[in-house]
């Protein structure tokens, strides 16, 4: 489901708004995990992400997807989440529960090993690609670069993840 903002309106709806909530909360929270390493609070990240939302509705312009605008929110609410906690050594706090499920323990933990030591923007850009389905523009939208620099972004986190993989 990608909600898309109506261009030249201003302000977002709070039927837009709770529909991309109750669609895509699972999905949030799952990149918002990517950021701060912690599933509970990404869940507490995208709820304020949403309320924050919610009372700047009026300020979404609607020259973008309303769902790039939320995401950026978010993803800016996950940052300052990590920033107010105490920085790891190596990068792993990254590695937590958010599995894929499939049914390879071993691969999976290699997998977010990997993905945790990921640059913030090429780990973020590879969660909101593959995990949120969200193409380059509204990807560039949500980080804040160009659609190139999203696809350059993309093809050096996926060649990081290779190599790392590899020598696994």
């Amino acid at each position: 489901m990608r909600q898309s903002g109506v261009i030249g309106r201003g302000g977002a709806s709070l039927d837009e708004l709770e529909a991309l909530y109750r669609g895509r909360f699972e999905v949030f929270a799952r990149v918002a995990a990517s950021v701060t390493g912690d599933a509970d609070r990404a869940r507490d990240a995208v709820q304020d992400a949403f309320a924050t939302a919610v009372s700047r509705r009026r300020s979404f312009r609607g020259d973008g997807p309303l769902e790039a605008w939320v995401w950026r929110i978010v993803l800016n609410g996950a940052r300052s989440d990590v920033r107010r906690r105490v920085p790891s050594v190596n990068g792993d706090e990254h590695v937590n529960g958010n599995g894929n499920g499939n049914g390879h323990p071993e691969h999976d933990a290699e997998v977010r090993i990997a993905l945790a030591r990921l640059p913030e923007r090429q780990r973020t850009a590879v969660f909101l690609r593959y995990y949120a389905d969200l193409d380059y523009a509204a990807i560039g939208e949500a980080l804040g670069i160009a659609e190139g620099t999203v696809a350059a972004t993309l093809n050096a986190a996926l060649t990081t993840l290779r190599t790392r993989l590899q020598e696994v």
